[in-house]
C-alpha cells in the first residue's frame, strides 16, 4: 500500500511540471493551437502590441524552432557515434535563443527572471529580436521567410546572404512564410486576430 502511495505522490508531482515538453496536439491549425493553449495567444497578442511582431508570424517561428515544445533542446553530438560529446548548440526553449543572445536580450530588457522555456518570455525575445532584424537588416516584421533567414543566420549572416550557401534553409524559410500565411487565415478565420 505505501509503495502505491509513493507512486500515486510521484505520478501527480509529475503531471504537475507545467506541460512545457508536450506540445499542443494540432499543429497545423491555428485556432486548435490557440483553443487549446490560450495563454500562448495572449503572450504572442502581447507581443505583437509591445514591438509589432503579427501573431501569426511568432506561431510560423515557434513551430519551426521547436514545435511548441517549451523545453527543447538541439540533438546530442556523438563521438564515434557513442560517446555524447554535448549538444549543437546552446539552442533551448520555444523560440532556441542561444545563450549569448538570450543574455544579451535580459540585460536590454531588464528581465532577469525570463526564462526561454516561458512562452511570454520566448514571444517577447522575438518580438525584440526581429525588431533588431527590421533596424539592422530591413526586413518587414511581418515578411516571415526573410525574419526567419535572419533569425536563423544572426543579422550579420543575413547581411552576408550566408543562407544562400544553404539551400536546405532557403527551403525552410519559405515553409516558415506559408505556415505564417496559413496561420494568419486560420486565425482570422476563427476570430483570433
Amino acid at each position: 500500500m505505501r509503495k502505491f502511495l509513493c507512486i500515486a505522490i510521484l505520478a501527480v508531482l509529475a503531471g504537475c511540471g507545467g506541460g512545457s515538453s508536450v506540445p499542443p496536439r494540432n499543429l497545423d491549425d491555428a485556432c486548435d493551437i490557440v483553443n487549446e493553449r490560450p495563454e500562448y495567444l495572449r503572450a504572442m497578442k502581447s507581443t505583437e502590441r509591445r514591438w509589432g511582431v503579427p501573431v501569426a508570424v511568432q506561431m510560423a517561428t515557434i513551430y519551426q524552432e521547436s514545435k511548441f515544445v517549451g523545453d527543447a533542446r538541439t540533438p546530442l553530438q556523438f563521438v564515434v557515434g557513442v560517446i555524447p560529446m554535448g549538444r549543437q548548440s546552446s539552442a533551448f526553449g520555444y523560440a532556441q535563443a542561444l545563450d549569448a543572445t538570450w543574455d544579451e536580450y535580459r540585460d536590454e530588457n531588464a528581465s532577469h527572471r525570463a526564462k526561454r522555456d516561458r512562452i511570454q518570455d520566448a514571444t517577447d525575445f522575438m518580438g525584440w529580436y526581429m525588431n533588431k532584424t527590421r533596424e539592422r537588416n530591413g526586413i518587414p516584421l511581418w515578411d516571415a521567410e526573410r525574419q526567419y533567414l535572419a533569425y536563423h543566420e544572426g543579422h550579420t549572416g543575413y547581411a552576408r546572404a550566408s543562407y544562400n550557401a544553404k539551400p536546405w534553409l532557403v527551403r525552410v524559410a519559405r515553409s516558415v512564410g506559408d505556415r505564417a500565411t496559413l496561420y494568419n487565415a486560420q486565425l482570422k478565420r476563427c476570430r483570433k486576430i
